[in-house]
């Protein structure tokens, strides 16, 4: 019980102040500003992707939490755009096959549990010459002494950040579902524990 109000009632707010680091907005920025048209946001969580949203129509807005998207009424109301909240799991779209042009995951690939599935649903519903665009806090390709203790952390971190994952090859888990790159880079984040500062940004569409 008092591990589920910690999730419902602690962890969004926790969260909420965490993801507004500087380095960690500006590349909502970056990721961001060029998209066009409708959108699907994986893991809308507080809303603080859409101030960068300047050119688009509809964010579906993906969020299973609803004590999370509450903490986003604000930032919704203050758009200029529609926003339509989807209250389901990334692992099962309610989206029909090829009819989105646009996903999006700020920092939600991590905690997603049957990540598998959810790439799989991603690569479904995204059109032919859809784009899924993507940051995240990854596994280090180069540290091996970090690399080593994200492993060991990992299910601590599961715990207490809500399935969050600090050790997946995201590079490589897309390649595996059928996505080809179009843009990628890696790079460390100000502002973070080492532990998870190594971030991956990139923009894939189906080969």
């Amino acid at each position: 019980m008092i591990y589920k109000y910690y999730q419902q009632h602690i962890f969004p707010h926790i969260l909420n102040q965490v993801m507004q680091v500087g380095s960690l907005m500006d590349q909502r920025r970056e990721l961001l500003l060029k998209i066009q048209g409708d959108v699907l946001e994986i893991g809308f969580g507080t809303g603080l992707n859409v101030p960068f949203y300047q050119n688009i129509n509809t964010l579906y807005a993906l969020e299973p939490s609803a004590e999370i998207y509450h903490l986003a009424q604000e930032r919704v109301h203050q758009a200029n755009f529609d926003i339509q909240h989807i209250q389901a799991s990334a692992e099962k779209l309610p989206f029909a096959d090829q009819s989105l042009d646009h996903v999006v995951s700020t920092w939600t690939l991590c905690s997603i549990a049957a990540l598998d599935q959810a790439l799989d649903e991603i690569f479904r519903v995204l059109k032919p010459t859809g784009t899924f665009h993507l940051v995240e806090h990854v596994l280090h390709n180069e540290n091996a002494t970090l690399r080593r203790l994200q492993n060991v952390l990992t299910p601590l971190q599961k715990r207490v950040a809500d399935g969050c994952h600090l050790n997946r090859n995201i590079e490589t888990l897309l390649i595996q579902h059928g996505f080809d790159y179009i843009e990628k880079q890696y790079f460390d984040a100000q502002g973070i524990p080492k532990i998870g500062q190594r971030m991956f940004h990139a923009r894939v569409q189906k080969k």
